[in-house]
């Protein structure tokens, strides 16, 4: 996951736009140069979201991603998908190198971080990604990333 300042989108919209570039091309290549810098100081964050490959544990999975917020058990999702927990529970774990927990919380630190890239406030994207209170989901954020939401993003809108 990267943090793009709004200048970086702009600059990669730009490029999007002129569809090939080309270094020939004194224009093109200042945009090149400006977003290769923009490059080398952005912010990325490793989150990773493999997903299982077993039936059972991928059917439990895209319950998940239709819906990160659900707040069903993960027993309660097994039934809703046929599966045993205790199996879907080793099938993460084998097949993912997360426990499910994790991958659970892997799944809503990322549904927050993508609200918030597009605008919502902490309260609505922790609320909509699962977490129980805004903050459960800041000190969550703080754990993996280092650093607050507000913060991370600013830094974001700073770059």
């Amino acid at each position: 996951m990267v943090n793009v300042s709004p200048l970086l989108r702009e600059l990669i919209l730009h490029a999007c736009a002129l569809q090939k570039l080309d270094m020939r091309k004194e224009q093109q290549r200042h945009v090149i140069d400006l977003i290769l810098d923009h490059l080398e100081t952005i912010q990325t964050v490793s989150l990773q979201l493999p997903n299982p490959t077993d039936t059972r544990a991928l059917r439990v999975a895209s319950v998940l991603l239709a819906n990160p917020g659900e707040q069903s058990t993960l027993a309660q999702v097994c039934k809703i998908t046929g599966a045993g927990r205790r199996t879907i529970e080793r099938r993460f774990l084998e097949e993912t190198g997360m426990t499910f927990g994790k991958w659970r919380q892997q799944l809503r630190l990322m549904q927050a971080m993508r609200l918030l890239a597009e605008g919502a406030k902490i309260t609505h994207a922790a609320l909509e990604a699962g977490y129980s209170t805004p903050s459960a989901f800041i000190f969550m954020f703080r754990k993996t990333l280092g650093t607050t939401p507000s913060a991370y993003f600013r830094a974001g809108a700073k770059g």
